[in-house]
């Protein structure tokens, strides 16, 4: 599930920034959605990482490994954890 944000930019920079990506066939929010995937990668441990895209059905395995649970639990997952079944 995506959940939308809301960040305070300048006008006339936001507008000036519209220009430019256009002409290369690019969008603001496009670019922000890459920043966003990128800061994810860099900031989430790995194993949080393969825990969520697990869950999200993305992982293309039916189970979850012991290590990625142990490590989204201590990275403070609050939902339940299931193996798949």
């Amino acid at each position: 599930m995506k959940k939308n944000i809301t960040v305070s930019y300048d006008e006339e920079k936001l507008s000036a920034l519209k220009v430019y990506l256009e002409q290369k066939g690019q969008t603001v929010e496009g670019e922000v959605e890459k920043a966003m995937e990128s800061l994810y990668t860099k900031t989430v441990p790995a194993g949080v990482r393969e825990y969520l895209s697990l869950r999200a059905g993305n992982g293309g395995k039916n189970t979850v490994k012991k290590g990625v649970i142990s490590s989204a639990i201590a990275a403070g997952a609050d939902e339940e954890v299931t193996d798949g079944k």
